[in-house]
């Protein structure tokens, strides 16, 4: 059997992956029928997968269909990108005569922008390239380099960039660190009132009054102090 069983069973028949079939004599034309039955052939609506399709085979076509979905990603957003280059009028039509969605295509062509042809790892996927499309080009060929090399999924490329960012990010100086205090309006318009009659800002009169109230109580440690 061949290695590759993805095949297009719509019509006009096209063939996907392996070899079209041709227009041979009756006994060839036989065999290869015997050999359509034992492929996973597609159509717009779904799969034809046969009866007892052997695993190794099972496999081979989904990384046959996983490919073909990776690369559609990079096509739709080449094929975007060059209609509103070139016809910039024209291109939205072109859109809903193809019945796509813009958005997702919107999308696709914004990672294509992102990333040369002479750029892009096969050995990655497109939404790899996803992941790190907003980077600096430099910090872009850093990571693919690092997926490629470890083999990451998208996943394990998406939690190391969140990590080396985390443990980047400068850490919070405690003597800097404010606290904001809920104050009730009532309240605060006494001290508004008090700074006034003081002659000074609110602010002003806010830090320096219960410096003043905890240097007292710290002196005489039996006063007590009223806290209205």
């Amino acid at each position: 059997m061949a290695n590759q069983v993805v095949e297009d069973c719509s019509e006009p028949k096209t063939v996907i992956s392996g070899r079209p079939a041709e227009t041979t004599s009756p006994s060839r034309r036989s065999r290869g029928a015997e050999e359509r039955r034992e492929r996973v052939l597609t159509t717009k609506v779904g799969l034809h997968i046969p009866a007892g399709l052997a695993f190794e085979e099972w496999e081979n076509a989904g990384r046959q269909l996983s490919g073909l979905l990776n690369s559609s990603s990079w096509w739709l957003g080449d094929w975007l990108v060059y209609g509103k280059a070139h016809y910039a009028d024209r291109y939205e039509r072109g859109i809903r005569a193809a019945g796509l969605q813009y958005q997702t295509l919107r999308n696709y062509a914004w990672v294509s922008r992102r990333f040369d042809l002479d750029r892009r790892r096969s050995a990655l996927s497109f939404q790899h390239h996803a992941e790190l499309a907003s980077l600096p080009l430099d910090a872009q060929e850093t990571w693919l380099d690092r997926a490629e090399r470890m083999q990451w999924s998208t996943k394990q490329l998406r939690n190391a960039i969140r990590s080396e960012r985390e443990t980047a990010a400068p850490q919070p100086d405690a003597a800097a660190t404010t606290r904001r205090l809920a104050v009730p309006d009532n309240r605060l318009q006494r001290w508004h009132k008090a700074a006034v009659q003081a002659g000074t800002e609110l602010e002003d009169w806010v830090m320096a009054t219960p410096a003043a109230a905890a240097s007292r109580l710290l002196e005489d440690p039996g006063r007590r102090l009223s806290l209205e």
